[in-house]
C-alpha cells in the first residue's frame, strides 16, 4: 500500500455554542479529532478558544461565518445573514474583521481557512477567501492542492433528510478507503470534515447528528482501524511552513 496518507480530522463550528465546543473537545481528547475551525462571531467563541488551548487542541482554523441557511417549507431560507454575499467590499471587510477577531482570540493566525456551509465556493467570497489564505500561506478548503476535503461523514441529505447510515464506523472506514484510492498523489493529505457536538437544541438543521458523530469519532480502537486503511493522523499545522499563521 506504500506509506500512510496523512489524515486531518477537522471539526467545523468550534464556538457555535459551549455545548458544541464540549463535544468537539471530547472527540479530540478521547477520539481521532485532530483539528477544528473556529466561529469567531459567536458569543461562545472566546470560551472555545480558551478551552481549546487548555485541552491542547492547537490546530485551529478560521471558519468564516457569513450566514446560515436551512431547508424549510420545500426551499432554502436564511436562518441569519451576516452580510450581503454579493457585495464584494462588504464581504472583504467582514472576512478581514473575522481574521482579526481570530488573532485576538487565539493569539496567532489560523492554520487553515474554510467557511460555514461552504459559502466560499462562490464568488465573490471565493476570491476574497483565496486571497486571505494565500497571504497567510495556509490551505483553503476545496482549493488547496495539498489537501483533499472529504465531506461524506455527514448524517443528512442535501435537503436535511436524516441519513443515519452515513454516521457509522463502517461507513467512515469505507469513505476513507475511497478517498485514499481516488487521490492519486500519495503526498496529498485528506481532510475528513465533521460536526461533532453535544448541543441538541441548536436552531439549525444539524442537531442530534452531532452527538452521534462524537460517539463514532471516539469509538475504541478506531485509530488502529484507520491505520489499517492506510492513514496516519495529522494536522494542518504539519502542512504549513514555519513562519506562516502570523
Amino acid at each position: 500500500m506504500g506509506r500512510d496518507r496523512r489524515l486531518i480530522v477537522n471539526a467545523d463550528d468550534l464556538g457555535y455554542t459551549e455545548a458544541t465546543t464540549s463535544g468537539i473537545l471530547h472527540a479530540h481528547a478521547h477520539g481521532i479529532l485532530t483539528s477544528a475551525s473556529l466561529m469567531v462571531r459567536r458569543p461562545a467563541a472566546r470560551d472555545a478558544a480558551e478551552r481549546a488551548a487548555a485541552a491542547g487542541l492547537h490546530d485551529l482554523g478560521l471558519h468564516l461565518d457569513l450566514g446560515e441557511w436551512v431547508y424549510r417549507g420545500d426551499r432554502w431560507q436564511p436562518l441569519y445573514e451576516v452580510v450581503d454575499r454579493e457585495d464584494a467590499a462588504a464581504v472583504a471587510a467582514e472576512c478581514r474583521a473575522q481574521l482579526a477577531a481570530f488573532r485576538d482570540l487565539v493569539g496567532r493566525g489560523p492554520t487553515h481557512l474554510d467557511s460555514h456551509q461552504h459559502v466560499h465556493l462562490d464568488e465573490p467570497v471565493r476570491g476574497i477567501a483565496l486571497s486571505i489564505a494565500t497571504e497567510l500561506g495556509v490551505p483553503l478548503r476545496h482549493l488547496a492542492p495539498q489537501v483533499v476535503h472529504c465531506g461524506g461523514f455527514y448524517g443528512q441529505s442535501g435537503r436535511g433528510e436524516p441519513a443515519p447510515e452515513l454516521l457509522t464506523v463502517d461507513s467512515l472506514l469505507r469513505l476513507l478507503a475511497e478517498a485514499r484510492d481516488e487521490t492519486a498523489d500519495a503526498a496529498t493529505a485528506i481532510e475528513l470534515g465533521c460536526h461533532p457536538g453535544w448541543d441538541d437544541d441548536l436552531d439549525t438543521m444539524y442537531r442530534r447528528e452531532r452527538r452521534i458523530e462524537v460517539d463514532v469519532l471516539t469509538t475504541p480502537g478506531l485509530q488502529d482501524e484507520i491505520a489499517a486503511v492506510g492513514f496516519e493522523l495529522s494536522t494542518f499545522a504539519a502542512l504549513v511552513p514555519k513562519g506562516s499563521q502570523a
